[in-house]
């Protein structure tokens, strides 16, 4: 079973929004479509929900897809143990079968999914043993909420594919329930963003139901000239300080940014131009960053473990065996 993570939209770690971003996430507000985010890992796919969650003053209820997620957990899910534990308990109290029959109810055991709270807030929280999302201060139901569905290529194709129903008619029916849970005005409009690191082809079906965001960091080129590699070295560089500004900037000096941004355009280079995955991303600039900012406040790193530190920051590829 795959259970909703929930959080209010107060990050404290900020999320840049680029332009590009803010007008992705204005367009799949407008259009009522889902943000289908793709790029490799580590790019920011889904800190972006997470900061247009924080932007919009919403709740974000995210998902994290896998290899036993199906369809139905990001609607909803049946707790058919607690069921059996429950009835076996009833039934040695009581030995009315009515009685028995109410308790036991399937609707009691119900819990509801991303979609559920996207889709009916109300009715999702009125769920027997649910406990609501948190949400910010001053959000109130009908504006609406961030739903996270991440790495959904992740799961079997029918993931996907069992989402094209729901997502077109804003309606689906749990398991034992006499009535669809339809969307209601009353809910707002959902913003559902969906990530993907195309570790598997989504459905074509599935894409054209999505407005489409490709987050990319600057461009490396494997065999580059000396001059296009000064280029690309600078245009990833300056990419990577203005986000470690906008999250350590407080703690961190501009020259600390450059050089640690410096380091992992470096060793981005190296894992490119040999093929070692995982090359380095974002991700990785901003973990460097806050080991540093942390062993800055518990009175700094020795310098030689500086180096060490880099090696397990950015150079996660697999070492040839000697």
């Amino acid at each position: 079973m795959n259970t909703p993570e929930t959080s209010p939209a107060t990050s404290t770690i900020p999320h840049v929004l680029s332009p590009q971003e803010q007008a992705a996430v204005a367009a799949a507000r407008l259009a009522g479509r889902p943000l289908l985010v793709r790029g490799e890992p580590g790019t920011g796919k889904t800190q972006l929900a997470e900061a247009a969650a924080q932007r919009l003053n919403r709740p974000l209820v995210s998902l994290t897809v896998n290899s036993t997620t199906s369809p139905t957990d990001l609607l909803w899910t049946f707790d058919a143990v607690q069921r059996l534990a429950e009835a076996q308990v009833a039934a040695a109290i009581t030995k009315d079968p009515q009685t028995l029959r109410e308790q036991i109810q399937l609707q009691k055991f119900v819990k509801p999914g991303p979609l559920w709270w996207a889709f009916d807030w109300d009715s999702a929280a009125k769920q027997t043993g649910v406990e609501a999302p948190a949400v910010p201060t001053g959000w109130l139901t009908h504006h609406g909420v961030v739903i996270l569905i991440d790495e959904i290529d992740k799961g079997e194709t029918d993931v996907p594919n069992g989402l094209l129903e729901a997502l077109g008619s804003r309606r689906f029916t749990p398991v034992g329930w006499p009535q669809p849970i339809q969307h209601s005005p009353a809910s707002g409009q959902p913003l559902i963003v969906i990530t993907t690191n195309e570790e598997r082809a989504l459905p074509d079906a599935f894409v054209r139901r999505c407005l489409v965001l490709q987050l990319e960091l600057p461009t490396l080129t494997a065999r580059a000239g000396e001059e296009q590699r000064k280029q690309e070295n600078q245009a990833l560089s300056e990419f990577l300080v203005s986000r470690g500004q906008a999250h350590f900037g407080h703690v961190l000096a501009p020259k600390v940014l450059q050089q640690a941004a410096d380091l992992l355009v470096e060793d981005r280079r190296t894992a490119l131009e040999n093929q070692q995955r995982p090359f380095p991303g974002q991700a990785e600039y901003l973990d460097y960053l806050r080991i540093l900012a942390e062993g800055q406040n518990a009175g700094g790193l020795p310098q030689e473990q500086l180096q060490e530190v880099r090696s397990l920051v950015f150079r996660k590829w697999r070492r040839a065996v000697r």
